[in-house]
């Protein structure tokens, strides 16, 4: 049947190929807890992905069975994915990943995208959050405008202390902006 609708990307492989692709994916986002990948990959990944953060969540055998067979190094992997992602998750309905489009990589200048775990310590929007408000409270703006409010709000919704989190990281890149001042400071008083 042509043009029918294709329940998965092939990705230009064949199905071996493709599902050894994914496990190595996921296994690596595990891993690291962010990967970068061509655009098409990573949505294919994230598939996978929040499948596994189920299983994680309902912590049976047979869901632990099913995590294991996709896994490339489930000894390392397994005890975090019913670990601390199991908690970290655990009153998050779903959305587990992220998947940012970025400039391509590489020389070939395919669609390239950062796939990420999110509510964890390589979230790039809770990072980039943290930064603005930073920004603007360095520039003597209390109140926030609406997309860095609605921001804030989904940074902290499920992440567990999310509020006390990110004025943490807010504090702290204060704290960076005031030191790299005073060495600017310095540096133009030796000239």
């Amino acid at each position: 049947m042509a043009g029918g609708a294709a329940k998965y990307r092939h990705l230009s492989r064949k199905s071996s190929h493709r599902q050894a692709l994914l496990r190595n994916l996921v296994t690596s986002l595990f891993k690291h807890e962010s990967i970068t990948t061509t655009w098409p990959k990573a949505k294919e990944a994230q598939r996978l992905a929040e499948k596994l953060i189920t299983l994680g969540k309902k912590n049976s055998e047979a869901s632990r069975r099913r995590a294991l067979s996709v896994f490339y190094t489930p000894h390392d992997m397994l005890p975090k994915l019913f670990g601390p992602l199991r908690e970290r998750y655990a009153e998050r309905p779903g959305g587990y990943t992220r998947v940012l489009r970025v400039e391509p990589k590489k020389d070939d200048q395919a669609p390239s995208a950062i796939l990420e775990l999110v509510d964890g310590p390589k979230d790039m929007r809770f990072a980039m959050t943290a930064r603005t408000v930073a920004r603007q409270r360095s520039q003597g703006s209390e109140s926030l405008n609406q997309l860095t409010t609605l921001n804030v709000q989904k940074v902290t919704r499920f992440r567990k202390d999310g509020v006390e989190d990110l004025e943490r990281e807010i504090k702290k890149l204060e704290l960076d902006g005031r030191k790299e001042e005073k060495l600017a400071k310095q540096e133009e008083s030796k000239q």
